[in-house]
């Protein structure tokens, strides 16, 4: 299905609300679709035209490798022979090392001997990735709610997470939660989610960070920021049932209420821990010798030799 047959030029759902591609995949709802940006039309249109550049370069060429696999997402695999998946491309085997190649942000390391001494499946991991900014207003909603939880929590705030200004608490919650959490500018994300401790990820559902945390079993509190990672969120909670949304009140605010409630739901629901050790599993066998993204890979290097 062409984007020019199902939205208008600036990018709005022509005749419906849904847009639907197949039984297998999620529908779109309006404020759903990457190019979403419902207060700012201008900055719309951009994505929209951008996107429509990009399906017409699709267009043009043999294979699509993914970062995802077929498992993941067969049906949407399935729509296009083109398509190629050939991920997750993660370290899942060996996550010793302390560095990451894929980050510009100096790395905290010392979260990680916080990490050693919580028991078990007790962290809740908070991180919104290296583009999110947040009202002073929300950030303190998220700081209380994770304060109300009394859960020991990691929380990564980049200097800029405040509407691009230094982030400021609410009175007196750096020393109330000095007990239970940790706050660093930035952290090994990936040595992070698969350290024992953690029992969830607080995240704006970024594709990278998505598959960093399935591919460690670890389930998902949703916060979705722009683009994508409305649709992520839809996958994680719906499709593959390995998280929850943390939803915004009248005002369009997470409070710090709702906050604390889905982290006690997450807590309570084994249902979901279970479905994301299986969905890392699956995960984990398709990158194998014998897997699907492997042969893939292999596959396109072969058809390179010819």
């Amino acid at each position: 299905m062409s984007l020019n047959y199902s939205c208008s030029h600036a990018g709005n759902l022509v005749g419906n609300d849904v847009l639907s591609l197949s039984d297998g995949i999620p529908p779109w709802r309006k404020d759903e679709l990457a190019w979403s940006f419902p207060l700012d039309l201008k900055t719309q249109q951009i994505f929209f035209e951008f996107c429509l550049i990009s399906e017409k370069a699709c267009n043009q060429v043999k294979w699509l490798l993914c970062n995802t696999s077929y498992e993941l997402e067969s049906s949407a695999c399935n729509l296009n022979p083109k398509l190629l998946p050939v991920g997750p491309l993660l370290n899942i085997s060996n996550c010793k090392s302390t560095g990451n190649f894929s980050s510009f942000l100096c790395e905290d390391t010392s979260c990680l001997s916080w990490l050693n001494e919580k028991p078990a499946a007790s962290v809740v991991y908070v991180s919104f990735g290296s583009l999110a900014v947040f009202s002073q207003h929300q950030l303190d909603e998220l700081a209380l709610g994770l304060e109300l939880s009394g859960r020991p929590f990691l929380w990564v705030v980049r200097s800029d997470l405040a509407n691009g200004s230094h982030a400021e608490y609410p009175n007196g919650f750096v020393e109330r939660v000095a007990g239970i959490g940790k706050i660093v500018e930035w952290a090994p994300q990936e040595n992070v989610l698969s350290h024992p401790s953690i029992a969830c990820f607080l995240s704006h559902c970024g594709w990278n960070s998505t598959l960093e945390g399935l591919s460690r079993g670890v389930p998902f509190l949703c916060w979705p920021y722009f683009a994508d990672q409305f649709y992520n969120q839809k996958y994680i909670c719906e499709k593959w049932k390995i998280g929850l949304r943390i939803d915004v009140n009248e005002n369009g605010i997470k409070t710090r209420y709702e906050i604390k409630t889905k982290i006690e739901m997450l807590f309570s629901n084994d249902d979901l821990k279970a479905n994301a050790v299986k969905l890392k599993e699956m995960v984990e066998e398709s990158v194998d010798q014998e897997g699907s993204s492997f042969k893939n890979f292999g596959n396109f290097i072969d058809h390179l030799k010819e």
